[in-house]
């Protein structure tokens, strides 16, 4: 996405919630939504749908992209020496098949949840890990954003596998900022939630829930 590093550095702190080496990072509640400053990606006809439900593991968030692009974000200070792990559940209920997501035209995901450490004086000097539910890739690939490479896309979970059955993944985003970007992070600044498809102009559904880092 063109601005979306720019995006991600929004105005809302994390509230640290959870036992000492947890910390839940998105309550998906109604409140918490009304307070999210939502911002559509520069050049998308339409905004991200998102919504709350709740099943029997507690809320989640619904996104329907429908040729559209916007997504949530926070400001973080997570410590990565204490919770370097990112987990996240989630579903991609309806996804985006046959498109060529490490090109431009192609470069939309039904679910992705992006990490990111301020490194410069302006954000688009940020470094990012963009965590993909990818529709086309294998669990495992990674690829720089063809719109920056100071943001790379990470496949943690794919729909040729999982498709329309909810999923829980983990990342260790330390050892990952070391690997995709040389970088040795202590701190992390930034967190987001984005579904879009506003470049191949389809339609995704996706749910996200129980987003938080652990210690292990």
């Amino acid at each position: 996405m063109k601005i979306v590093l720019k995006f991600l550095i929004s105005v809302f702190l994390l509230t640290e919630i959870g036992i000492a080496n947890e910390i839940k990072a998105f309550e998906f509640t109604e409140v918490e939504l009304s307070q999210l400053e939502v911002r559509k990606v520069r050049g998308a006809d339409n905004k991200t749908n998102y919504s709350i439900g709740s099943n029997e593991n507690g809320n989640y968030l619904k996104a329907v992209a429908d040729n559209s692009a916007s997504g949530l974000g926070k400001e973080v200070k997570i410590d990565l020496n204490k919770t370097p792990f990112i987990n996240i559940t989630w579903k991609v209920e309806k996804d985006l098949f046959g498109i060529k997501e490490d090109t431009k035209k192609g470069h939309d995901f039904a679910a992705r949840v992006f990490v990111v450490k301020k490194t410069g004086a302006t954000p688009l000097s940020n470094r990012a890990i963009n965590y993909v539910f990818s529709s086309n890739r294998e669990i495992g690939f990674s690829s720089p954003s063809p719109y920056t490479k100071k943001s790379i896309d990470n496949v943690l979970s794919t729909t040729k596998k999982n498709l329309n059955e909810w999923v829980t993944v983990k990342a260790n985003v330390k050892e990952d900022f070391k690997k995709f970007h040389d970088l040795d992070v202590n701190e992390l600044d930034g967190l987001a939630i984005m579904s879009d498809t506003d470049n191949s102009k389809m339609k995704s559904v996706a749910y996200f829930q129980n987003v938080y880092f652990s210690a292990d």
